[in-house]
């Protein structure tokens, strides 16, 4: 069993990175492999809606110039998927954005190709647009028919600031644990 937890942020180890680790550790607790994608490494750009991928039903998403697909095929082969991002403008960073939009796109193609994952998204914020962010990311979840573990949030903004949020690592935690448990239920 593999949990994949993805971080939307544009800053590579930042709040959101430390919020995914408390629950990724939770989950590896359990005996549960679990792998940390920073989309900041590599390029990942939006939709443009060619709709290939319904067309092609490969699982794959017909644009081949960035990571898009190398992301997909990681959901494809995890049992669990994580996805965090920081509020930036109450909402997703453009990074998750286009995670969400072309893996969302290639799922929907595929007969929705993650059914029955587990999801959970993570979210840290300075003052608002953390529940925005954990719905932009939940629809993701929703639309692909993934079964919601939860979600995690943190009052974060400059770096190493989610260390002081004592009930923020506590819901991480506590998500990772539910996680780990709902995904033995299931693939066990």
């Amino acid at each position: 069993m593999r949990v994949i937890g993805f971080n939307g942020s544009p800053r590579k180890d930042g709040n959101t990175t430390t919020l995914i680790g408390y629950v990724l550790r939770e989950i590896e607790k359990k005996g549960i492999e679990t792998e940390l994608v920073q989309l900041s490494a590599k390029a990942i750009h939006g939709c443009i809606a060619c709709y290939k991928c319904f067309d092609n039903k490969d699982q794959r998403c017909a644009v081949k110039n960035d990571a898009a697909n190398e992301y997909i095929e990681k959901m494809t082969t995890a049992q669990g998927i994580v996805l965090g991002s920081p509020s930036y403008f109450q909402d997703v960073t453009a990074e998750m954005k286009a995670l969400i939009d072309r893996a969302g796109f290639v799922g929907l193609a595929n007969g929705r190709m993650y059914k029955n994952k587990v999801g959970a998204s993570v979210s840290c914020l300075r003052r608002s647009g953390g529940l925005h962010t954990v719905e932009t990311m939940n629809h993701f979840f929703l639309s692909n028919e993934l079964i919601i573990a939860g979600r995690a949030m943190s009052v974060a903004r400059d770096k190493g600031e989610v260390e002081k949020d004592e009930e923020g690592i506590q819901a991480a935690q506590t998500l990772g644990q539910k996680i780990a448990w709902l995904t033995k239920k299931l693939y066990s």
